[in-house]
């Protein structure tokens, strides 16, 4: 791991200017860059972390806070470890929040993220790679379908409703992905059961993409977030395996 120089920026969207965490090797770059889509709960010390460690694997990360429309992050105040008794009135809160981040704003968004790290002195010239945790899955899947042209790689972790039967389901853009995508689900995920998890594979199969989609065993649903009661230390050790294997094929 190389050292890394992580800094608090912010970046200009159509609908205002969103905070977020730019972290490069301490060399300066250029460097591949990856878009690192955050969970519900956002920007915080051990997100950042995440990023931290990405960039020492030798990529310029970029980590939004999608929320930014509701303020600067956190959007919600969160205790230093979120323990199963926390969730529901964090949710309470982020209910709404979450809510109001429609496709549209999104991929508006997205759109904004991709072009700033385009003009970034430490970002490499080229497509991007995303990685998505949770609700982030679902948004780095939009995204790769959305901007084909400009997304190299794409993966997401313990995600959400990345398949449902509703008309604007992330799923449904898989057609038009020219990435190598890579899906870890949580094992007996609510959000994500068997029954979506074929729906995924099914689409990107269909669709001719280069994908992986596995399960990872006795995982719970936010299996890589260190700061929550659902953190599994062998899980996200397999994840970032799995995940840098990506980058390094795709960059």
């Amino acid at each position: 791991m190389t050292p890394t120089v992580g800094t608090a920026v912010d970046v200009p969207t159509g609908d205002g200017t969103a905070d977020a965490h730019l972290t490069h090797p301490a060399d300066g770059g250029p460097h591949p860059a990856v878009l690192l889509y955050m969970d519900a709960f956002g920007l915080r010390p051990s997100l950042r972390a995440m990023a931290d460690r990405l960039a020492g694997a030798g990529y310029t990360v970029l980590v939004p806070n999608v929320f930014h429309r509701s303020g600067r992050a956190p959007v919600v105040e969160l205790p230093e470890f979120i323990d199963p008794g926390a969730r529901p009135e964090i949710f309470q809160q982020l209910g709404p929040v979450m809510r109001s981040l429609t496709p549209d704003r999104a991929m508006r968004d997205a759109d904004a993220w991709l072009r700033w790290l385009a003009d970034l002195p430490t970002a490499a010239d080229g497509p991007v790679a995303l990685v998505g945790y949770c609700m982030g899955a679902g948004l780095a899947l939009r995204t790769a379908g959305t901007f084909p042209d400009r997304v190299a790689a794409v993966a997401g972790f313990h995600g959400a409703n990345l398949a449902t039967d509703r008309p604007d389901s992330p799923h449904l853009v898989a057609g038009d992905i020219t990435a190598e995508a890579y899906f870890a689900h949580a094992d007996q995920d609510p959000g994500m059961d068997a029954e979506q998890q074929e729906r995924l594979a099914a689409a990107l199969k269909a669709a001719g993409v280069r994908h992986r989609c596995e399960v990872y065993a006795g995982a719970r649903h936010g299996y890589t977030q260190a700061d929550t009661a659902a953190y599994d230390a062998e899980a996200t050790e397999r994840h970032w395996a799995a995940l840098l294997d990506l980058l390094q094929r795709t960059f």
